[in-house]
């Protein structure tokens, strides 16, 4: 995709860099296992959270998640079951260590991080779902209030998360709070001709369509009668748990997650929407600047009435 000088000067100046330049819209299926060897690595984790990783049990095996938890940890607080992105086709728990570390230290509260299978669906969301049961069925010995569990991610993270939410829904598990961050919501977007500029940087619709296509089995926008396989496509969104969706005005799911926060509104489940100006798909993670820092801070705050 051409990066011209008017789509560059819409990015705000402090998110700006060479790394826009690079167009990931080349990319083919048979390049993932190099894309996985090149991005798929672990952050460091910060002083001050404790890290350890259990074996989950599942229907089909066993799945790892790590769990991060603040140093002192007195009283019974709630928990956040985090879901890493990646599209449905790269990505590791490993990769959001750092990240992790920081939603538990500043909110003082267990983070479990579930290293999901990459796979098509519903490897990955089975496996987010045994997390959930699994944090559910721990609660006592990890002195966690199991009313006060939040579900939340980023980009295809999210949009698991999504998914995630109206599963437990579905199945009376209790889900306090749904955090969605820039999530990958509709399988339709990218077969939009226009996205308004949105979707020139990082996250572009020709990788939105084969990522969904991997995911699916079958090219996006065809039909779908699988359960939570794309969040945006249940009718009825009544019940699920308040939500908060953050995204950049930049952003290819821009107008997906607005349209998804609307629904939710409508149906009556309280929904926050902010939408960061300038800001390109995974910027928070590409680059550290005031603008994504405030962003993080957004993301954190909008957790903490929920699982203290």
């Amino acid at each position: 995709m051409l990066i011209t000088r008017q789509s560059f000067s819409s990015v705000a100046p402090e998110l700006r860099g060479a790394n826009l330049y690079v167009d990931y819209s080349f990319a083919r299926p048979w390049m993932l296992p190099l894309g996985r060897r090149l991005l798929d690595r672990a952050t460091a984790v910060p002083e001050g959270v404790k890290v350890r990783t259990v074996s989950l049990r599942s229907e089909d095996g066993s799945v790892d998640a790590f769990i991060y938890e603040p140093l002192h940890r007195a009283e019974k607080t709630g928990a956040l079951l985090w879901i890493h992105g990646g599209g449905h086709i790269l990505g590791t728990a490993a990769g959001d260590h750092s990240w992790c570390a920081q939603l538990s230290e500043q909110l003082g509260v267990p983070v479990i991080s579930v290293d999901y299978r990459i796979g098509p669906y519903p490897i990955d969301l089975d496996d987010c779902f045994t997390g959930l049961q699994w944090l559910h069925d721990s609660a006592t010995s990890l002195n966690i209030d199991a009313s006060r569990i939040a579900v939340g991610g980023a980009s295809a993270g999210g949009g698991l998360a999504a998914a995630l939410a109206q599963r437990a829904v579905d199945h009376d598990i209790p889900v306090a709070f749904q955090m969605l961050e820039y999530p990958m919501l509709d399988d339709r977007t990218g077969l939009e001709p226009d996205s308004a500029g949105r979707g020139r940087f990082a996250w572009t619709p020709t990788l939105d369509r084969m990522a969904w296509k991997y995911y699916l089995g079958h090219e996006p926008g065809l039909p779908d009668s699988r359960q939570y396989a794309v969040p945006a496509r249940r009718q009825d969104l009544s019940g699920l748990p308040p939500a908060w969706i953050g995204v950049g005005s930049l952003d290819l799911f821009h107008d997906e997650d607005l349209e998804y926060a609307h629904r939710l509104n409508s149906a009556g489940v309280p929904c926050e929407v902010y939408v960061e100006g300038g800001m390109y798909h995974g910027a928070d993670v590409a680059k550290v600047t005031v603008i994504t820092s405030g962003f993080r801070s957004r993301i954190i705050e909008s957790l903490r009435p929920h699982v203290l």
